[in-house]
């Protein structure tokens, strides 16, 4: 068997997951800041508009990023 060892097995770019990680560190830094200087609605503000954009910045990211020669199996 002729194992690529250069590919992510399971499918999703390694680096995606460390940013996801990262983005979801400084975005509820953000909404605390947020809610502790405007108060609620605009802690909600932010969520609402923050967390799609980085959702679909990423998997946008991890789509182009994602290895389509040898898919996970």
């Amino acid at each position: 068997m002729s194992e690529d060892l250069q590919r992510e097995p399971d499918g999703v770019p390694h680096d995606i997951v460390g940013r996801t990680a990262f983005a979801a560190l400084l975005l509820a830094l953000a909404d605390l800041a947020t809610f502790a200087v405007v108060g609620w609605p605009g802690a909600i503000a932010v969520a609402a508009i923050a967390i799609p954009t980085m959702v679909l910045t990423l998997g946008r990211k991890a789509e182009r990023e994602r290895d389509h020669d040898h898919p996970s199996r």
